[in-house]
């Protein structure tokens, strides 16, 4: 049986020398038009020394530490073209234009899951992408495998770590997945402010080229040979 590769998340992460975080609040992201102003909080603040964390009920949440800021929503069976997350990030750094921010990360999760094969995922991380061998019989349980790749694609790096996980959904019985998750990182030259937020602002605006990218690579690179494939349920992307 065909499976489906699901995105769960996209996430935004820009990094900041001597960030702020108390700058981060609603009355803030509201009055400067960081988000609309009838946008609806899904739970109180949550502020401590370290975090700041502001969760909307669109499944936006912004959340803010000493050295970066992130910005995730939740994708699941999202229209892309209905993805605001981006604007939202984009919109946040061209306000405070005088922060020192050094690198921007895309990071997408998505997961193929077997709800009536407890084993599948760990046959398919050991068995396919790895070679069977004397090393899965070591202990008493069987072995859990987490495998990294790193590639290079013109200025960004985009770093997929493939993991075995069980996935618990309200109401629902624990989901046995693979779970694929992925990090383009950019680095900032060094540049006037001006053109550094512009800098920021392109690579943002770009995130479906890298969701493209992603796509493709596990479409093509990891599940063509195997019975899961990719559909269009994905769309395709909380945990940065």
């Amino acid at each position: 049986m065909n499976k489906s590769l699901v995105t769960q998340e996209l996430v935004i992460v820009v990094a900041v020398k001597n960030n702020n975080p108390t700058i981060l609040n609603p009355d803030f992201l509201k009055y400067s038009g960081v988000i609309p102003t009838e946008w609806e909080l899904a739970r109180p603040p949550v502020y401590t020394n370290q975090v700041v964390q502001i969760i909307f009920q669109n499944g936006i949440s912004i959340a803010a530490q000493a050295d970066r800021i992130m910005f995730l929503e939740a994708i699941g069976t999202k229209d892309l073209n209905t993805i605001e997350v981006a604007d939202v990030a984009r919109k946040y750094i061209q306000t405070l234009p005088n922060a020192e921010y050094q690198a921007v990360g895309i990071n997408l999760r998505s997961y193929v899951g077997y709800e009536n094969d407890a084993d599948a995922a760990y046959e398919y991380i050991c068995n396919t992408l790895l070679s069977s061998g004397k090393w899965q019989g070591f202990g008493q349980t069987p072995v859990k495998a987490s495998i990294n790749y790193f590639y290079t694609l013109g200025r960004r790096q985009l770093n997929l770590s493939v993991n075995e996980a069980t996935l618990q959904f309200p109401e629902q019985a624990p989901l046995p997945v693979v779970l694929f998750s992925g990090n383009f990182s950019y680095e900032l030259p060094e540049s006037e402010p001006k053109t550094r937020i512009e800098d920021i602002s392109q690579i943002i605006s770009n995130w479906r080229e890298d969701l493209d990218a992603y796509t493709d690579l596990i479409n093509q690179g990891f599940l063509e040979n195997s019975e899961v494939n990719i559909s269009q349920e994905t769309n395709l992307f909380a945990t940065k």
